[in-house]
């Protein structure tokens, strides 16, 4: 438990805050709505709870110390905090927010179809998406968990796989008009690949028996673009099989050299340390359920 002498009263510490990021105790009294006194009486209630002087006052003038603007900088992260549980409540009074960090591609096409089934089967429960395409420090952000592609290598995290992926190097009919004799063919045509796999086609050509230093290729930060940058025939894409079905099966897209081959997994990760909230412990039970469908389907 916190002892409640540490905890600044509210009112002042906004005071304190909105001087800080606007500079004069007039805008600031103008935002909150209080007047230039009120202002400077909050900011002189906070120095006595706090015990530490935070103003110098230059005439008319209010200005922060270097140990307030220190202190400011931490108090916006958890003002920051008590703002985002405020919009989850809003949202959702009977409790049950999850915020999840996704991967584009994966996002759009194997968990979004899946996710209205989740809605039904859990109505308590609101899931809020935002693309994060790198790891990050689950302690700095707002997301109770993620989708990971890769090795179990997020730090600190816990992990349930998903799905494994398979690639295959694909181009238009008009670019390859018909299956290259040898692998080592894909290097007479234009590459694409994306930023965050920048291995993937000396991967692809070592797994072919065909090992080559990494060539130069066209990076891309998400597949969605990529795989239309294919389908206009701007070159070779090594793309996720999942994700070009229909355009398989429509011919606007055509395998360039063998089949496909294994890549890695898709991850749903989550804090390790963190104690585990309800959102969380039915998102995942729920989706293990989904990704063993998929794998016995």
């Amino acid at each position: 438990m916190i002892p409640r002498r540490y905890l600044p009263s509210l009112p002042s510490l906004l005071a304190l805050e909105a001087l800080d990021r606007l500079g004069t105790a007039s805008a600031a009294a103008t935002e909150l709505a209080l007047t230039q006194g009120a202002i400077s009486k909050q900011l002189q209630v906070l120095e006595g709870q706090l015990g530490v002087a935070l103003i110098l006052r230059e005439g008319n003038r209010l200005i922060l110390t270097q140990a307030a603007r220190e202190f400011v900088a931490e108090a916006r992260k958890a003002l920051k905090i008590m703002t985002d549980a405020s919009l989850a409540l809003r949202a959702n009074p009977r409790g049950g927010t999850l915020n999840l960090a996704i991967l584009p591609a994966f996002g759009m096409r194997w968990l979004a179809p899946r996710l209205a089934g989740f809605a039904r089967a859990h109505p308590e429960v609101t899931v809020n998406l935002s693309t994060r395409l790198r790891p990050f420090d689950f302690a700095q952000s707002p997301f109770d968990a993620a989708i990971h592609y890769g090795r179990q290598d997020w730090p600190g995290a816990a992990y349930l796989k998903l799905m494994d992926e398979s690639i295959l190097a694909v181009g238009t009919p008009a670019l390859v008009p018909q299956p290259l004799a040898r692998a080592e063919a894909v290097l007479d045509l234009p590459l694409m690949q994306l930023e965050s796999r920048s291995g993937d086609w000396a991967r692809w050509l070592a797994t072919q028996g065909a090992a080559r230093p990494r060539p130069p290729a066209m990076l891309f930060d998400q597949y969605a673009t990529m795989t239309q940058a294919a389908i206009h025939g701007l070159g070779l894409a090594l793309l996720p099989t999942f994700l070009i079905e229909e355009d398989l099966a429509a011919g606007r897209l055509v395998p360039a050299f063998g089949g496909p081959i294994p890549a890695h997994a898709y991850w749903l990760v989550w804090p390790e340390a963190r104690p585990e909230r309800a959102p969380l412990t039915s998102f995942r039970r729920w989706l293990a359920a989904e990704a063993a469908q998929e794998t016995t389907a």
